[in-house]
């Protein structure tokens, strides 16, 4: 089977560190850009009728699995488990997938009808292969088990210190939305317990942190010309 690429999302997140671990975590907006075989409006039609979608798209900058475990990183990146009791980026088949928030639809004279969603959880120029609707009475299972993450919640971040004068280095549009990227605790688990810099790409900007006892703190924000 072959497949299509329909459009490609564009992110503030340009580099894999520092992405969301599943989409809707953090308020990151995307917008998706159909390649010219499908901005016919016709492809869309009735799609504002829905809150929520689902997106199938590729990891375009994954190497390929190697064997049947992977090491999630909410395990501390450790411990193994198999790759289908897991959503790890490293699969079979390189195929991801995504439920977004429809904030809305722009008309746009250069690329015709772009979605713009909220909860986006890709590298910017991911390629998306399909969409389709989210509909709550059948994708919604609220008592469902969730495995090893019953112990993780949307509520599950961490403390950061984001001192006021590097906040506002970034437009203020994105401020909200880069400290919630940080208090998910994008290091991985085998280097949180280390005593360095991390640097997070996000916007065009470089945000620089540390791990401290309490949470992260934000030592440098600077602009990448």
């Amino acid at each position: 089977m072959e497949l299509k690429e329909i459009a490609h999302i564009k992110t503030g997140f340009t580099q894999k560190f520092g992405i969301p671990r599943q989409s809707g975590l953090v308020d990151e907006l995307g917008y998706i850009v159909f390649t010219p075989k499908f901005r016919n409006p016709t492809y869309i039609e009735g799609i504002t009728d829905y809150d929520y979608l689902w997106l199938l798209w590729g990891f375009s900058k994954n190497n390929s699995l190697n064997g049947g475990t992977v090491r999630p990183p909410r395990l501390g990146g450790e411990k193994h488990m198999g790759v289908f009791a897991t959503r790890a980026p490293y699969r079979p088949n390189n195929i991801g997938m995504s439920s977004v928030r429809l904030i809305d639809v722009i008309d746009d004279k250069a690329d015709g009808n772009i979605l713009v969603v909220s909860g986006v959880d890709m590298l910017d120029g991911t390629p998306i292969y399909d969409i389709k609707p989210y509909i709550p009475y059948a994708d919604a299972h609220p008592d469902a088990k969730g495995g090893f993450t019953d112990y993780l919640s949307k509520g599950s971040q961490i403390e950061v210190t984001f001192p006021k004068e590097l906040l506002e280095v970034l437009p203020e549009d994105i401020r909200q939305s880069a400290v919630q990227v940080l208090s998910q605790d994008p290091r991985p688990g085998y280097d949180r317990n280390k005593n360095r810099d991390f640097k997070l790409a996000y916007h065009g900007y470089d945000i620089v942190f540390c791990g401290t006892e309490k949470g992260l703190v934000v030592t440098d924000v600077k602009f990448k010309s």
